[in-house]
């Protein structure tokens, strides 16, 4: 998983932060090619409210529709335990993955002005909400 993090993200989340996400509170998806991961989804819930901590898909997967069939998976997981609401967070120069949450019917209710640390500048994270 961290390695298709580091192919698919600019800031991906480290190994060791991925291995914490295999407790109790979170459920983990994965989409399969021939056998080989090429994506995966992690899910954090506490009762009636769910985040979507990561989705990602291997680039060389990109435009196969891995990550619209994770995002269905996580949303169906989600109702299924009860999830009434289920929030992510997105970097707001992330226009693809902004669009598809946005066609799944996440609704934008936040931003955190500078949340994500960069090299050069800080960069916005773009809130998003979703009602089950």
């Amino acid at each position: 998983m961290a390695s298709i993090a580091a192919k698919a993200h600019s800031h991906p989340m480290s190994e060791s932060t991925i291995k914490t996400c295999f407790g109790a509170l979170y459920t983990c998806f994965g989409v399969y090619e021939d056998n080989e991961l090429c994506g995966f989804a992690i899910l954090h819930q506490i009762f009636e409210d769910a985040t979507l901590m990561d989705i990602c898909v291997e680039p060389v997967h990109q435009g196969k529709g891995y990550g619209k069939a994770l995002l269905n998976t996580v949303i169906g997981q989600a109702q299924a335990k009860g999830a009434e609401m289920l929030l992510l967070e997105v970097r707001a120069s992330s226009v693809g993955a902004r669009a598809l949450y946005q066609k799944a019917g996440f609704e934008l209710t936040g931003v955190r002005k500078g949340y994500y640390k960069t090299v050069c500048e800080p960069e916005d994270a773009i809130l998003m909400t979703l009602t089950l």
